[in-house]
């Protein structure tokens, strides 16, 4: 299952980042999800709401996905983490089989 984390460093991160400005964050986040069994699949910098990253990674075991949130906040490292599933298309297209098939069975509100 496929996820993207957001969440901006810390000051304290920053600050331990700025002394030592050739650290390899990318390795420590795809060292934390191999080791919950996953995949990095993509990590960026970004700048948005103070400096942070955006990580897009895969794990069999969707509880993994907030382990791996989790830890990176009570870890001091990111603050204002959000965690989103991704859906693949053809999960998407799952899903939309799927709610074709309730749809007669879901009374809206006022109906």
């Amino acid at each position: 299952m496929h996820f993207c984390l957001t969440g901006q460093y810390t000051p304290r991160a920053l600050n331990a980042i700025l002394e030592n400005p050739t650290t390899d964050r990318q390795e420590a986040a795809r060292k934390l999800i191999e080791a919950a069994g996953g995949k990095l699949i993509s990590m960026y910098s970004v700048a948005a709401d103070g400096p942070g990253v955006l990580v897009i990674f895969d794990v069999p075991d969707p509880s993994a996905a907030p382990a791996i949130s989790g830890l990176t906040v009570t870890a001091g490292t990111l603050q204002n983490v959000k965690l989103v599933r991704l859906f693949t298309q053809d999960e998407i297209k799952q899903v939309r089989q799927n709610a074709a098939k309730l749809r007669t069975s879901y009374t809206p509100p006022g109906s």
